[in-house]
């Protein structure tokens, strides 16, 4: 190893091969998009629409808002995946790649189901590194998983875990109810990476 850089500790698993492979896929979605305030929005405990402290905190009907989220790139030509819920009520998406470049998306389909969104860059005739979606069926408890996302604009972040359990259900996260636990960390800006 380099002079102060502590070896590798032996059966560990080597992560950096799957983030470098991996990683450049993983992009950065800012959204823009207008409130519409619809008295259905979140409040704290014993606080109601009318109390002057709730009003306070939420943006007026037509205020304009930004969000952040992650996608990755599914196909070479500009096709994105994301979650439903980071392009929601979307004017304006921006795409940002790791090598910082950025791009216009459209959002061509969302489904609030399955909070899955797909977006499309215009790229030209450039080719994009691209994930393959994997097959779930084949996972099992205990298999080794990372999060790759690229939240906030600031770069990628990369959390480990493992399968902690197999179709799990009521969790209430969409209609369908089998999911995959992990116990890898999901950051704040992460959603869709």
């Amino acid at each position: 190893p380099a002079p102060g850089v502590a070896p590798i500790a032996a059966g560990l698993p080597d992560f950096r091969p799957l983030v470098q492979a991996y990683g450049p896929a993983v992009v950065n979605v800012s959204v823009r998009s207008v409130v519409k305030t619809s008295g259905h929005g979140r409040m704290p405990p014993g606080m109601d629409e009318d109390n002057p402290l709730f009003q306070f905190m939420q943006p007026g009907n037509g205020a304009p808002m930004r969000g952040e989220g992650s996608g990755f790139i599914i196909s070479a030509d500009g096709i994105i995946l994301t979650n439903a819920h980071v392009v929601d009520d979307a004017q304006k998406v921006t795409v940002k790649l790791t090598d910082r470049r950025e791009f216009e998306a459209s959002v061509v389909l969302t489904d609030e189901r399955t909070d899955l969104a797909v977006l499309r860059i215009d790229v030209s005739d450039e080719e994009l590194p691209a994930l393959t979606l994997g097959d779930s069926d084949g996972l099992e408890v205990g298999d080794l998983v990372l999060a790759i996302g690229n939240p906030f604009g600031v770069g990628q972040t990369v959390t480990s875990g493992i399968v902690s359990a197999l179709a799990r259900t009521q969790v209430g996260i969409t209609d369908y109810g089998f999911f995959i636990q992990t116990d890898a960390a999901i950051n704040p800006g992460n959603s869709g990476g």
